[in-house]
């Protein structure tokens, strides 16, 4: 009778068994399923952090860089107020057997309709045929040389609007 209950018993017990290892099996599928799952996850994440990165450098230097170029114009747009005001003439001084032509040349500057400076007034010998403009222009004190154009280039560079007055 031992035998029958023994075969019994693991006829009972077979089904739970059974069941059982169903159960961690199933348990094991479905972890790998949810480990795959979570790593696509982590995958994606990890792409839309790099994508997000990226988006953050394009826009730090799209910022840096229109605050340079709006630095830059609010300077541009400072500089042009200012301008250079000159007027010149010729003074003829005569001695008694000398007769001297002078060209007086007198500049001041402005910011915007606000003289910056008083009158400053040169006086220069002219030569017989020398050029006023190129005199004017070589003893200006406010206009430095290198702007003036000339210079051995071909075409004179135009006047920067700093100053034309």
């Amino acid at each position: 009778m031992s035998g029958m209950n023994s075969d019994a018993l693991i006829w009972m017990l077979l089904p739970v068994f059974v069941a059982a290892g169903s159960s961690l099996l199933s348990f094991f599928v479905m972890q790998a399923r949810l480990d795959v799952a979570v790593s696509r996850e982590r995958e994606v994440i990890a792409q839309l952090r790099a994508q997000l990165s990226s988006q953050k450098e394009v826009m730090d230097e799209r910022v840096a860089k229109t605050e340079e170029e709006t630095s830059r114009r609010c300077f541009d747009n400072f500089l042009a107020d200012f301008r250079v005001e000159e007027r010149h003439y010729t003074k003829e001084s005569k001695s008694l057997f000398v007769s001297k032509k002078a060209m007086v040349l007198q500049e001041r500057l402005f910011f915007r309709n606000i003289p910056l400076s008083n009158w400053v007034e040169h006086e220069m010998t002219l030569e017989e045929g020398g050029d006023m403009s190129k005199l004017a222009q070589a003893t200006s004190i406010f206009m430095p040389k290198g702007l003036m154009g000339g210079g051995g280039a071909k075409e004179p560079t135009p006047m920067p609007k700093l100053l034309r007055g």
